[in-house]
C-alpha cells in the first residue's frame, strides 16, 4: 500500500513538472513570436531594405500608398517601383511611410517625423480619407499646404511629386469637382510635379479592386506603379 502511495506522489509529481515544462515553453514561444512580429514592424516602412542606396524616395500616404490587403508590402506600388529601380541599377532606396486611414491632418501631424528619412525625392499621396469623409476642402488644401511647406523648409532640393485624386459624388458634385482641382491647384502655386490621378485605369475597375472596392488588388498596384513611373521616371536620370 505505502508502494502505492509513493508511486502515485511520484506521478503527480511528474505531471506537475511536465505542465509546467509545458507552460514555460508555450510562454518561451509567444514570447518569440512577439519579438519576431516587433522585428517585422520595425523593417516594414524601408522597401527591400537590403539594397539600401545613397538617395532617398520618401512616399508619404495612407492606406494605397501602405499596400493595405496585400500579404506583401512589396506588392505595393512603392515596392513594385523599387524593384524597378534596382533592375535599372539606380541609386535610390524607397521608404514606404503609409499608414491605412491617414487623413491630411494625421499627415501633418507627423510629417516632422517623417523627414528624419532626408528625402531627395518626396511623394505626397494624401486626401482620398478627407474626401471619403466629407472633410472641409479649405482644411484638406491646407493641410496638404502644411506638408509642403514642412518639406521646404527643411529640405529646400527636395523634388516633390504630388499625387491627384478623385472621389465619387457622394458628397454633391460641387465637392466633388472642388475636391479633384485641389490637387492640381498646389502643384500649380509650389511648381510641383502632379501625378494627374493616382487611380488612372484602376478606380472603379472591379477586377482591379479587392472586395471593398476601394483598395487596389496586387494587380491594380502594378497599374498604380505605372502611373507613378511615367511622372517619376525622369527625375531619377
Amino acid at each position: 500500500m505505502k508502494s502505492d502511495t509513493r508511486t502515485q506522489k511520484v506521478f503527480l509529481k511528474f505531471c506537475c513538472l511536465f505542465v509546467f515544462l509545458l507552460l514555460l515553453s508555450c510562454k518561451s514561444e509567444s514570447s518569440k513570436k512577439e519579438t519576431e512580429k516587433d522585428e517585422t514592424n520595425t523593417d516594414t516602412e524601408l522597401v527591400n531594405s537590403e539594397k539600401k542606396h545613397s538617395k532617398t524616395i520618401v512616399f508619404f500616404g495612407d492606406s494605397l500608398t501602405a499596400g493595405y490587403g496585400l500579404e506583401d508590402m512589396n506588392d505595393a506600388f512603392p515596392g513594385i517601383i523599387q524593384a524597378k529601380i534596382d533592375s535599372l541599377n539606380l541609386d535610390y532606396s524607397i521608404v514606404n511611410s503609409g499608414v491605412s486611414g491617414e487623413t491630411t491632418s494625421g499627415g501633418r501631424n507627423r510629417i516632422d517625423w517623417v523627414l528624419s528619412e532626408k528625402p531627395t525625392i518626396f511623394i505626397l499621396e494624401l486626401g482620398a480619407n478627407d474626401g471619403l469623409r466629407g472633410v472641409p476642402l479649405k482644411q484638406s488644401k491646407e493641410n496638404l499646404q502644411a506638408i509642403i511647406d514642412a518639406v521646404r523648409n527643411k529640405y529646400p532640393s527636395t523634388k516633390i511629386i504630388l499625387a491627384g485624386m478623385q472621389i465619387p459624388p457622394n458628397m454633391g458634385q460641387d465637392y466633388t469637382t472642388e475636391f479633384k482641382n485641389i490637387f492640381p491647384e498646389l502643384a500649380k502655386k509650389n511648381d510641383l510635379q502632379l501625378i494627374p490621378f493616382l487611380l488612372e485605369n484602376v478606380g472603379g475597375v472591379a477586377e482591379l479592386n479587392q472586395a471593398d472596392g476601394i483598395h487596389p488588388t496586387k494587380e491594380g498596384h502594378k497599374l498604380l506603379a505605372k502611373n507613378v513611373w511615367e511622372v517619376l521616371e525622369p527625375m531619377l536620370r
